[in-house]
């Protein structure tokens, strides 16, 4: 059985596909064994650390992962592979487990930085006003 799921960040996506197989996990055709930072790899691979590493060894992750930047990325492939994984598995004891430990492992962040107005160095701040 093969299963589609997708992960979202601030404009990073992630779609992965999940299948049976030797425990493979790649991201962008690579081993995630290769991402760096350290980091970033630790975070992709929350999921499993939760779920048990054996489950692992039965099902094989392609992730495409597009837009944003490291960290949006990271998060966005650590949705889609807790996504992932409960949807291939079907089992509502890790869901709920997913969902007691951390809420963005299987739903997206809908939080978007806002846009830069005139008037300010940023989207609130104001430039300072002079008197004298």
């Amino acid at each position: 059985m093969v299963t589609n799921t997708s992960g979202k960040k601030k404009t990073a996506v992630a779609r992965a596909t999940v299948s049976e197989g030797e425990g493979r996990v790649r991201i962008n055709s690579q081993p995630v064994e290769l991402v760096d930072p350290e980091m970033a790899r630790l975070k992709m691979l929350e999921p499993f650390r939760i779920a048990g590493e054996q489950l692992r060894d039965e099902m094989d992750i392609d992730i495409r992962v597009e837009g944003g930047g490291v960290s949006g990325q990271a998060d966005a492939v650590r949705t889609a592979i807790a996504r992932g994984i409960v949807q291939h598995t079907n089992d509502a004891e890790l869901r709920d487990a997913y969902m007691e430990f951390d809420r963005s492992l299987l739903v997206n962040d809908v939080r978007q930085s806002e846009p830069k107005k005139w008037g300010g160095p940023g989207a609130r701040a104001r430039y300072q006003k002079s008197y004298r």
